[in-house]
């Protein structure tokens, strides 16, 4: 609308204002979009790296396990078949996150890196102090795994195109492998329900697991979408509430079964596991 005062008509200053908000509205929404994007970016990131500190606790808690071993020079009944599965689940979840099969992943390759470096010093020791079948056997599992895994490298890079692709199919083997692993735990909650007793699963680590699950959960939910860190950490986290669970009816029933079921669920040799999630607490 113009109007006409004594002279030249001119527009009134509410309609520069209405057409300087219909030009900038655009500009309002992309700024709006670039926001939400950092923040949600940040926020994903920050839920990374306490998943990283989570995981690595989880990755350190054989620790004490395996100083037992150095310090009685002897591996005993000790059994290294969960660590050398984990070193298959973290080289292929170092290879799943990688820029060419999925970008944005840079946190799941630092725990699972740290990871891979730690289970390779866990096998170290237990190489040291076995007899040589046990060694035997550990170089062959180990070879094994190296050919496997290099064959599915190979085969990815050259036979699959695009991070798309790419990512379906070794983001469905990482998922593979830890299902495989959340399952090991299985044979712990039986014995708790069979025993009616909790010696043999740790509070601390049971929680740390429920933990560790949930972050990761909430790290995938966040955008980007991640899939397969979603499936098998989903998964994780409801393993560790059942566990949890568990604790919670039978922890009044620990002091009652503890010196009665001594002679019952004493291991033979001198070293007590616990396998949680495909790792071995004392």
């Amino acid at each position: 609308m113009f109007v006409c005062v004594s002279g030249p008509c001119f527009q009134p200053p509410h309609a520069f204002c209405y057409l300087s908000l219909s030009l900038s509205s655009p500009f309002c929404c992309i700024n709006f979009l670039c926001r939400k994007m950092v923040t949600a970016k940040i926020a994903r990131y920050v839920v990374g790296i306490i998943g990283n500190i989570i995981s690595f606790g989880l990755f350190f808690s054989p620790a004490p396990t395996f100083y037992g071993i150095v310090k009685k020079k002897a591996v005993e009944e000790f059994k290294p078949d969960p660590y050398i599965a984990t070193v298959l689940n973290c080289a292929f979840w170092v290879f799943y996150g990688m820029p060419f099969v999925h970008p944005n992943s840079i946190l799941v390759v630092t725990i699972n890196g740290v990871g891979l470096v730690i289970e390779f010093v866990y096998l170290t020791i237990y190489y040291i102090y076995a007899t040589n079948k046990g060694r035997k056997k550990l170089m062959i599992f180990l070879l094994i795994e190296a050919i496997f895994f290099a064959a599915v490298v190979v085969i990815t890079m050259l036979a699959v195109h695009g991070t798309n692709r790419r990512s379906l199919v070794v983001g469905i083997l990482c998922d593979i492998f830890n299902v495989m692993m959340y399952a090991s735990p299985l044979t712990v909650m039986a014995k708790v329900i069979k025993t009616k007793s909790v010696k043999y699963m740790p509070f601390w680590l049971s929680l740390t697991n429920f933990l560790n699950g949930v972050c990761w959960t909430t790290y995938a939910l966040i955008h980007p979408l991640d899939i397969y860190v979603l499936i098998s950490n989903c998964i994780g986290a409801i393993s560790g509430l059942v566990q949890l669970i568990l604790y919670a009816c039978y922890c009044s029933c620990k002091s009652e079964n503890e010196n009665d079921g001594d002679q019952d669920l004493k291991p033979s040799g001198g070293i007590q596991f616990s396998n949680v999630n495909g790792r071995d607490a004392v």
